[in-house]
Formats: structure tokens, C-alpha cells, sequence
């Protein structure tokens, strides 16, 4: 049933894109020969218009496939150094108008969850949604308190269509681990397992609740970033009350220009918050596509971010922080020395690559981009080169890493939106040099100090008994490899024994072969000699 249903997902992905004519747009990509195929395989699915653009066909055809091809489409939406115009238009539509469900079916689904009537939880509710996205849709409303909140509810029948689309990406995984030359180092199959653990969490309203009262804790009081209050009593698995924020879509340039703001420092405060994020606190939004940013431009001078949605979060261990932390900070000082031992110290790049030509290669793909304005750098050739060169290197791909990944294509993008011209990298060294600075300073090595104090006072107790347990365990180690050592000493000596018989009865074979060749009587009694010492010696050694 399982791969009945596999098999089904698949046909209704190509039933798709014959329907909205994406084959005729791949035919130009010099793919003709396997679409025509599948062109006359589907000679019976009927076709859009015509009448359509390309890019309105796609956007259709990713909101009839389902949220996985949404988020995609979404994520290509801030790439206008990748897409046309029209196709940048297009997918930016993915935001937030994705065609909303019944009003009706959303009542019903948040009296279900909070086991109450729409009436006895606000003192209005809008039938009309805020915005209606790929997972779930918003609709506004009152507290009977007048705070003013928004009401977000999960779709019907989706964690089932995303659980087809997750079987269809396990099955094309396991064909790249297998068959593809960079399947190994790539690990897709690791890479989808953490996607369907982060996309099963965006499907549980209890996991974003915890993820924005987090964030918000990490931003009390700070004029970079506003993340609205959770209502936690309205919380439940399909449904999430919280407060509503009023501001400037992200994407608005033209709205953002008119309202005075100056967008050298939002673009710069947008830098500041992505590295404050991952390098202060590491946890991060990941899924900082525009439908989930805002701004507050009361202070068009100090324009203040707004961050919704927070069901997607991503964390980094210490190690991998410091890691990045040191990485950046020799990108920035161009130290790619530093930066090919680093690789090679965290384990990303195997051990014997040598340090000499890593660092020769990331010279040739990092040295044309520093000086340059965003304007002017093309991520996604640069990318591609550091593709090519990991490949060259055999440098794993790091799961934990690909939301950060993410995350970097979104802030990029963003910052072309806005101030074209900012150099991302002048913008965030000093703030990385200060971190790493801090780091190492006496106040935060004797802060490290005092929060694990407690831990090793704990464990104090515990001492004496821990070295005696590590000392017999040591010498149980000990008499263990002695033992293995005679065991191995006297398999060898056992099969150097059978290689001695074997060599001497066939010496004393020969002897018998030579007798009556009339061969000197001597050399036959030496072969014979030979032959009977090595038999009597080597079976003296399989004793």
C-alpha cells in the first residue's frame, strides 16, 4: 500500500506540470527527448490556457502540488539575481495568497480545539483571512479584554498530503545516496529526515507558540527586533491566538521609501539581527522568507523588524557556532589558511586533504567577492563554485547546517530588496570581531566558569569512585589487548606452522619424484631433511 500510494504521488507531480504546460518550458532546457515521453505517456491530461505566462503557470502549478512546493517557491521568490522579473513577481504571490479555505471550516476547527463557542472566545472574529499561506491561514480578532489578537489555524487533511510528498522525497533520496556520484557525501536521506522533523514541527501550533515566546525573550527590550506576544491559553495543536502587529511588509520597498525610511540602516539592522541571532543566542528564524517580516517605521531613522511566524527555528551547538564564528571572521580578514584548517580541525573535509591546496582553492572562489557591493556579487555563481570545489575536496555536507543555508539565501535576499548596494561583509565584521573578542574575554570565560561550577561540585563526590572505575577499566583494557595480542601471536604462529608442513611435504614429495631420476644421492637426502624438519617443526607449532 505504501509504495501503491508512492507510486500515485509520483503520476500526480507529472499530471501536474503536462497540465500546466511546465514540459513545454524544460523542452528549452534541453530535456526534450524524456518530456516528450512523458508528454505522449499523458496524451489524455487536459491543458491550461494558453493565455498564461510561464511564471503564472508555475506559481499555479506549486500551489496545486502542495506546501513542500510552496516553500520552494517561496524560497526561489528572494532570489531576483536568478529569476526574471516576471518570475520573481510571480512567486512572491506565495507569501501569503495562497487560496484560503472555508470560514466556515475554520470556525469549526477552533471551537474543536478549544472546546468552546467562537462567541465565548472573542468578542468578534473576522470570516475574512489576514492571509492564507501553504500550512495554515490567519484570521483577525478581539479578546473579550479588547486586545486585538490573530487567529491561526492549521489546514484541513494537510500533515496527510505532506506526508506523500515526505515518501516521495525519502524514495528520490535513497536513489541519490545510491546512484549519484555525490550521494554519500551529500547525505540526502540525513538532509530530508531533518527537513520532515523541522516541516512536522511548522504543523504542531505548540512548537511555534514555545519558538516566539523564545525569540521574543532573546529580543526583550531591543530596538532591532518586535515579536508579538503568544495568548497561551488559546493554544493548541491546530490553533495559535496571538497578538496582531501592525506594520510595512518587508517587501514593500516602494511603501518603506514613501514612509521616509532610511534603507542603508534597515538593510544594515537586518544583517545585525541575523548575526545576533545565530552567534548571541544560537536560535534563529529560519524562515525569514517577506510574508513573515514587517516593519515598525514610527522611527523611519531606527526602523524597528517584526517577526511572525516562528513554527520553523533553527539552533547550533557551541562547537558549530565557534566554528562558523572563526570561519567568518577569517573570510572577512582573508585568512583562507585559517579558514582550510578550521575545515579540516571540525571534521567538515577529511583528514590528509591537503591544508596547501584547500586553501589555494577557496582563495580562487572567495577572493573576487570581498569589495564589492551586494549589487555587484552573484551568490548563486559563488555557491556553485564552492560546490564545485567541496566536490574537488570530498567536504561532507553538514545537516545541521542546511536551515543556516536557508536562512543565508533569505537574508541575501532581503538585502537585495532593500539597499542593493550594502556590503554585506563590511557590515558584519566588526560585529564579529566583537564576538569573537568577547568570547575569550576574562568576564565570559569567568562566567563559563560559574555555570558549570555547579556541575562539577555535583560530581565531586563521585570522584575517588570514577578514578578507581577508570583505573580498572584501564588495566581490564590492558590485560584485553594483552590477551588479544598472545591470541593473534599464536594464530600466526598456527599458520605459519601450516605453510611449514604444506613447503615440507611437498619437499619430501620432490624427493621421492627425484629418486629414481638418479639425481646425487646428497641433494636427495637434503631435500628429505628439509622436508621431515619442517613437518615435525610446523606441526610443533599448531600445538
Amino acid at each position: 500500500m505504501r509504495y501503491w500510494h508512492l507510486t500515485l504521488r509520483i503520476f500526480r507531480i507529472i499530471r501536474t506540470l503536462i497540465h500546466y504546460r511546465l514540459d513545454q518550458d524544460l523542452r528549452e532546457q534541453h530535456l526534450t527527448l524524456p518530456l516528450l515521453f512523458l508528454r505522449v505517456l499523458f496524451f489524455w491530461q487536459k491543458r491550461c490556457s494558453i493565455a498564461l505566462s510561464p511564471a503564472e503557470r508555475l506559481r499555479r502549478a506549486l500551489i496545486e502540488l502542495g506546501p513542500l512546493f510552496v516553500k520552494f517557491g517561496q524560497m526561489l521568490s528572494t532570489r531576483r539575481d536568478l529569476l526574471t522579473p516576471e518570475y520573481a513577481n510571480a512567486l512572491a504571490e506565495l507569501q501569503d495568497k495562497v487560496p484560503p479555505f472555508d470560514a466556515a471550516l475554520a470556525r469549526q476547527r477552533i471551537e474543536a480545539s478549544l472546546e468552546q463557542p467562537i462567541e465565548k472566545l472573542f468578542k468578534s472574529f473576522s470570516e475574512l483571512p489576514l492571509a492564507s499561506a501553504s500550512v495554515a491561514q490567519v484570521h483577525a480578532a478581539e479578546l473579550h479584554t479588547g486586545e486585538q489578537v490573530v487567529v491561526k489555524i492549521i489546514r484541513p487533511r494537510i500533515r496527510r498530503q505532506i506526508a506523500e510528498d515526505l515518501r516521495v522525497l525519502h524514495w528520490l533520496a535513497v536513489r541519490v545516496e545510491r546512484n549519484h556520484i555525490d550521494g554519500p557525501r551529500l547525505r540526502p536521506r540525513e538532509v530530508i529526515r531533518d527537513y520532515e522533523h523541522t516541516l512536522l514541527d511548522e504543523l504542531d501550533l505548540r512548537v511555534e507558540a514555545a519558538n516566539t515566546s523564545a525569540l521574543k525573550r532573546n529580543f526583550d527590550g531591543s530596538d532591532l527586533l518586535y515579536v508579538p506576544q503568544v495568548h497561551w491559553p488559546y493554544v493548541r495543536r491546530n490553533v495559535l491566538v496571538m497578538e496582531r502587529i501592525y506594520g510595512v511588509p518587508i517587501g514593500d520597498v516602494a511603501a518603506l521609501i514613501n514612509a521616509g525610511v532610511d534603507m542603508k540602516e534597515l538593510s544594515s539592522r537586518g544583517v545585525q539581527i541575523f548575526f545576533t541571532q545565530v552567534f548571541r543566542d544560537r536560535f534563529f528564524h529560519a524562515d525569514m522568507h517577506p510574508g513573515n517580516i514587517f516593519v515598525d517605521v514610527s522611527d523611519p531613522k531606527k526602523p524597528r523588524y517584526i517577526a511572525v511566524d516562528c513554527a520553523i527555528m533553527g539552533s547550533l551547538s557551541e562547537r558549530d557556532q565557534l566554528y562558523l564564528a572563526e570561519n567568518f571572521v577569517a573570510f572577512f580578514n582573508r585568512d583562507y589558511r585559517r579558514v582550510a584548517e578550521l575545515h579540516l580541525q571540525s571534521g567538515w573535509v577529511p583528514e590528509g586533504t591537503s591544508v596547501e591546496a584547500f586553501e589555494s582553492a577557496i582563495r580562487a572562489n572567495c577572493e573576487p567577492i570581498f569589495g564589492k557591493p551586494l549589487s555587484e556579487i552573484s551568490f548563486g555563481a559563488f555557491l556553485l563554485s564552492l560546490f564545485q570545489t567541496a566536490r574537488r575536496f570530498n567536504m561532507s555536507v553538514q545537516p545541521q547546517l542546511v536551515l543556516l543555508q536557508k536562512t543565508l539565501f533569505y537574508v541575501e535576499g532581503l538585502g537585495r530588496q532593500l539597499y542593493p548596494e550594502l556590503d554585506l561583509w563590511q557590515t558584519a565584521k566588526p560585529y564579529l570581531e566583537s564576538w569573537s573578542a568577547e568570547r575569550v574575554s576574562p568576564r565570559k570565560v569567568w562566567t563559563s566558569l560559574k555555570r558549570q561550577a555547579p556541575t562539577w561540585l555535583a560530581k565531586l563526590p563521585d570522584l575517588p569512585n570514577q578514578m578507581l572505575s577508570a583505573l580498572e577499566q584501564q588495566a581490564n583494557r590492558a590485560l584485553l589487548a594483552s590477551q588479544q595480542l598472545q591470541q593473534q601471536r599464536l594464530q600466526r604462529e598456527q599458520q605459519f606452522g601450516r605453510w611449514q608442513q604444506l613447503i615440507g611435504g611437498l619437499l619430501l614429495v620432490g624427493a621421492g619424484v627425484l629418486l629414481p631420476l638418479k639425481w646425487p644421492p646428497l641433494s636427495i637426502a637434503v631435500l628429505a631433511a628439509a622436508g621431515l624438519f619442517l613437518l615435525f617443526d610446523g606441526y610443533r607449532r599448531q600445538k
